[in-house]
């Protein structure tokens, strides 16, 4: 039997610190997931549910986006897979008497890990203004309520349409169709503040802003670079395929500020040797500085350029634009600023050189460790100046490869979920639908958040996720939030943003993955596209939580058709009842979907075109692979100040808090602790276990404080420390962001640490 949840929150003030682990997943790992499992699905639910997870007549895990191989295990899942499963098939509710005893106030001081583990959400609630609790309202009224906020704004760009990267394809077209039809772009989502820095950068240097790599050049490359990355948490499947690399020859190099365990020992639960010793991953390990990629992969490349025959001249000459200029920038790094930049050792730097001139195929793997600095784009940049040099891009077993941490989150940025849409993009919606789509740009993440706390935008319509927790700025993405007239939120499960609202705010409960999805036409499927391109069917097989329950393609139709008025050709009522109409549309406007419906239908679905990886083609403004020269930044440290990154816990998906413990780090019990390298600690005379509060500085000279924090002392990299948002959003101002990206720049954040007064 399923377990009741949680009715106080836990007591954090005092998190356990043991020894950290030195291998990921085995034994623990099973017992973990079934144990976790069972307390929110109960036994056999579990053995239904997980058994149907990434299966190709099954659904897409709701968690990260990690493809699956050709030939799949019966047990296609991680540890953390099962988890983002358990939460959303599990058992408990949370019905129209539960807000009754709750009120907004109430659910404001409880936790994230409280809040998640009451359970789904059964019923429409509204919360009327001037109220403090929520209410049941039908889904007429809701959708109503809704068109009454739109039609009193000025201007459609008045609204803010949200949307997380779990929402499927179809819904994420009809999404945008609603929201160009209204008359906006303003359309942010999730990637706004994870890999926006890597889509800029890869749109300007090879063409295309996505993975150039599929899993089988992972099993053939002959050296794999992890860079910013903890898969063992993040992406725990991908273990697997650096396993099978490494049978295959393969070397991996791991690029890191904290050593990880799942980057050291694989103990792949699915093997014998799994159980017992694991597979040694990292040959090498880098324990970089915060912020000193760029710096690093620029010394690289002025290594290669000075080793004769090491520059791939044919590809360079023949597929390039932009090398003198780029040379040149290179050439001039030096030894001292790179070890100042990086905190290396210069023999570590050498061996690094040595492993890639001994290999002909390179793949660079990277996540929010790079993306999320204010020079995270010219950094990814040099990643693929790197690339070029040896031409490991558009071959077998070579290429770059930013791991997506949302598992549709690739797929809703290809159904035109964009605040700056392609202009080729909007012409073919305007031929399709027969409408002048706008062509000013819309808003991302950080311009929304601007535009409520100015007043220039005044409702937020949020598809799935939990924008409040995940923003920066904690304090002022809420003050801005509670300055909208109405906040929506389709959600399947409570999170703070329901507890942080405009004047009037609408939680509508919808479908989650593992759900059938039945409709006029029948039962129904839904798309998602993995983090290297692959598109697939997701196919529900629970019974809904609540016959109140509509899908996210039935809510997006529904409201389209009450605020856009009867009037709209765009036949929202077709769509509903059968998304194969969709996908029609979809192949029509979106290049690479082409027959999309007879291609979906085939098991394991398809991989959409890539031209850099396909044919060495690159659609770029010089109709080549562009080498950049961007001057070299890392990020500069006050005496007695330390550089965060904020992270998450083994038992954290996103802003889901799973549980209290990250026991790959030896924690448990807590979640409020900062991890200082016991030589810092030293210095600024922080005893491991004593509570500080911490406090970031930034050139606003506003006071960013996040109190009560555990000093644990670990191996970072000097200068640098680590702790978990969302706890540590408070510390990242709003406009600290990455160029051209504007993502916020969460892995640099200058703190210092005072002693805490709760200490």
């Amino acid at each position: 039997m399923a377990t009741k949840p949680p009715q106080g929150d836990p007591v954090q003030d005092a998190p356990q610190v043991a020894e950290r682990k030195r291998a990921a997943a085995g034994l623990p790992a099973i017992g973990h997931t079934l144990r976790m499992a069972h307390q929110q699905m109960g036994v056999r639910r579990t053995a239904l549910t997980l058994l149907s997870v990434n299966q190709k007549d099954g659904f897409d895990c709701p968690g990260c986006a990690w493809p699956e191989p050709e030939h799949r295990h019966k047990a296609e899942f991680c540890e953390n897979g099962a988890k983002a499963v358990a939460e959303e098939a599990t058992l408990r509710r949370v019905t129209p008497e539960f807000f009754t005893a709750h009120p907004v106030s109430d659910l404001a001081r409880r936790s994230g890990y409280w809040l998640g583990q009451q359970g789904r959400l059964t019923h429409p609630m509204y919360l009327p203004e001037g109220t403090d609790h929520y209410e049941p309202v039908s889904w007429e009224r809701a959708f109503d309520i809704v068109a009454e906020e739109l039609t009193a704004l000025s201007s459609p760009d008045e609204a803010v349409f949200y949307t997380s990267g779990r929402t499927s394809n179809e819904a994420a077209f009809l999404y945008q169709l609603f929201a160009r039809k209204l008359g906006t772009n303003n359309l942010p989502d999730c990637s706004n503040m994870c890999h926006e820095s890597s889509g800029s950068a890869l749109s300007e240097t090879i063409g295309v802003g996505k993975g150039s790599v599929l899993l089988e050049d992972l099993y053939q490359a002959d050296l794999i670079v992890v860079a910013g990355q903890n898969p063992g948490t993040n992406h725990p499947r991908m273990l697997s395929a650096l396993e099978k690399a490494k049978a295959n020859g393969a070397r991996v190099v791991s690029v890191n500020p904290l050593p990880e365990a799942g980057l050291e020992r694989f103990k792949n639960p699915q093997t014998p040797k799994g159980l017992t010793s694991g597979t040694a991953l990292t040959d090498l390990f880098l324990q970089i500085r915060i912020g000193g990629d760029q710096a690093l992969f620029r010394l690289l490349n002025k290594l290669i350029l000075d080793t004769p025959g090491a520059v791939d001249e044919e590809f360079v000459r023949e597929h390039t634009h932009g090398f003198d200029e780029f040379a040149e920038a290179a050439r001039a790094a030096d030894w001292d600023g790179t070890l100042t930049a990086t905190g290396l050792a210069r023999e570590d730097v050498e061996r690094f050189l040595r492993m890639v001139l001994g290999s002909e195929r390179i793949v660079v793997c990277w996540a929010m460790g790079l993306t999320q600095h204010k020079h995270s784009v010219p950094m990814i940049r040099e990643i693929v100046n790197f690339l070029l040099l040896r031409g490991n891009i558009g071959r077998p077993g070579a290429g770059v490869c930013p791991v997506r941490g949302h598992s549709n989150v690739q797929g809703d940025r290809t159904m035109g979920i964009f605040e700056r849409p392609a202009p080729a993009f909007l012409d073919a919606l305007e031929r399709e639908f027969g409408f002048a789509p706008p062509r000013e740009h819309g808003y991302d993440v950080v311009r929304a958040i601007r535009a409520l706390r100015d007043g220039e935008a005044k409702v937020f319509f949020a598809m799935g996720g939990n924008f409040v927790s995940a923003s920066p700025d904690t304090e002022v993405t809420e003050a801005a939030m509670r300055r909208a007239r109405l906040t929506v939120h389709v959600s399947t499960k409570l999170n703070r943003s329901h507890a942080v609202t405009g004047a009037r705010a609408l939680i509508l409960p919808t479908l989650g993955r593992t759900e059938r999805d039945l409709q006029a036409s029948g039962e129904q499927f839904v798309t998602v596209e993995d983090s290297m391109g692959m598109v697939h069917a997701s196919r529900g097989r629970l019974e809904p939580a609540s016959r109140h329950l509509l899908s996210e393609p039935a809510i997006v139709c529904r409201l389209a058709r009450r605020v856009l008025g009867a009037e709209d050709e765009v036949p929202w009522e077709e769509f509903e009842k059968d998304y194969a109409t969709v996908r029609d549309r979809i192949a029509r406007v979106i290049p690479g979907f082409e027959d999309f419906n007879a291609r979906v239908a085939r098991p394991g679905g398809f991989a959409l075109p890539h031209a850099p990886r396909d044919e060495r083609r690159f659609p770029t403004a010089t109709g080549k692979a562009n080498f950049t020269a961007a001057p070299v930044e890392y990020p500069h440290l006050p005496e007695g100040r330390l550089l965060l990154q904020t992270l998450r816990s083994h038992d954290q998906y996103n802003t889901t808090i799973y549980g209290l413990d990250d026991r790959y780090r030896g924690i448990r019990n807590g979640r409020r602790v900062v991890l200082v390298n016991p030589d810092d600690a030293q210095a600024l005379k922080l005893a491991d276990g004593s509570y500080v509060d911490l406090v970031s500085e930034w050139k606003d000279g506003v006071e960013r404080r996040a109190p009560g924090f555990r000093v644990v002392h670990y191996p970072t990299a000097r200068g640098c420390a680590a702790a978990y948002y969302p706890e540590t959003n408070v510390l990242v101002p709003l406009d600290a962001t990455a160029d051209v990206s504007n993502t916020p720049a969460s892995k640099s954040v200058v703190v210092r640490l005072e002693q805490s007064a709760t200490d």
